[in-house]
């Protein structure tokens, strides 16, 4: 049985450039922070792959922070530049945002899944300055929220925006200078490089306080040894995808949701190219996630950051939609390297998986 990966909102597959770059790197035996030889040749491919991650996503390669991955980078955000203001995020943001600040107030979101701007500038009228979090892209629905009108709104009431960009980075064109936004969260699994690094692009001028102090690395915004082969393999994936490709997987998700006949969920607002959250009513998406593995196709239910639980997601349930139908949502997100008849593919399985399901129901 050949299987059918697409589940790459939850981790893209590796990119070959960034195998190789993770290869090369493994062999250096110095630490990047050691003046020796071999220490500055650590060095030299630290700072290639800050280069690359600042020229993909606008920045100086001075403000890179890494990371452990888009988890810490959030963290170091709101820590750091939420100290001494109000934090508020919209409720469908990441668990890594929402559980990253005591006190955080939440913003509503639309039908459609994108924040109530109207909502927004009311809190930010009412009370003292904040720190903004809005996801480029949402990870569930795809759903894409308007970060300019965002950033305008917290330029005009003297709040700082913080992005998490996981699932928009590599798929979309992605600029911190042209958001206007003052940081950005990264991860490296998300965009084809591996798991286990991440950044924090900041604003020039922005220096948060560190979560880990250390030893100074990273101008002693995090400290610690920096995990040589994973940002190398992080620089060559950033360097790597081309939100160009974007057009080739928006066919293949809209011939799978032309195909399937079913609600998408988020489907009224600008979204991912790649993703679609389908709805089967009546069918427990635990239920259409194992039915559709078992057939070789690797699909979700939503986040893969809740601790292997498939429930009713958070992220529907602030659209609005029913809990009783929040719960028969699946996530379908289409990889780099997706197969062109991966479409083709998915339509035949899931209609075998709801022909049986329908024939037990019956």
């Amino acid at each position: 049985m050949t299987t059918l990966y697409l589940d790459a909102n939850a981790s893209e597959p590796l990119r070959p450039e960034a195998r190789a770059a993770m290869i090369a790197a493994l062999d250096l035996p110095g630490n990047p922070s050691s003046i020796h030889g071999d220490g500055r040749a650590a060095r030299r491919v630290l700072e290639q792959a800050r280069g690359q991650v600042a020229a993909r996503f606008g920045c100086r390669p001075r403000d890179v922070v890494f990371t452990s991955g888009a988890t810490e980078a959030n963290a170091l955000a709101i820590h750091g530049l939420g100290a001494g203001r109000r934090v508020l995020a919209g409720a469908t943001e990441h668990p890594a945002v929402l559980r990253a600040a005591s006190g955080l107030e939440l913003i509503p979101v639309l039908p459609d899944g994108q924040m109530d701007l109207e909502a927004l500038e009311a809190v930010l009228a009412d009370g003292p300055p904040a720190l903004v979090c809005a996801m480029a892209a949402n990870n569930e629905t795809g759903v894409l929220h308007p970060l300019l009108d965002i950033m305008l709104l917290c330029q005009r009431h003297g709040a700082l925006l913080h992005v998490d960009a996981v699932q928009a980075a590599g798929r979309l064109p992605l600029s911190l200078v042209e958001l206007g936004a003052d940081s950005l969260a990264l991860s490296a699994h998300k965009m084809g490089g591996p798991k286990g690094a991440g950044a924090l692009l900041l604003r020039p001028g922005l220096d948060p306080a560190a979560l880990l102090p250390g030893g100074g690395q990273e101008r002693g915004r995090r400290g610690g040894t920096e995990a040589l082969p994973a940002i190398a393999g992080f620089g060559a994936a950033a360097e790597a995808a081309d939100p160009a490709a974007a057009r080739r997987l928006a066919a293949l998700r809209d011939a799978i949701e032309a195909g399937a006949g079913l609600p998408v969920i988020g489907a009224g607002a600008p979204r991912l190219p790649n993703t679609s959250c389908l709805l089967l009513p009546g069918a427990p998406a635990e239920t259409q996630v194992i039915a559709l593995d078992l057939a070789g196709l690797r699909v979700s239910s939503g986040s893969a950051c809740s601790s292997g639980k498939v429930a009713a997601s958070h992220v529907l349930l602030a659209m609005g939609v029913a809990p009783e139908q929040a719960g028969c949502a699946i996530r379908v997100s289409l990889p780099w390297n997706a197969p062109d008849d991966a479409a083709e593919r998915f339509l035949e399985v899931h209609a075998a998986m709801r022909g049986r399901l329908a024939r037990r129901a019956a």
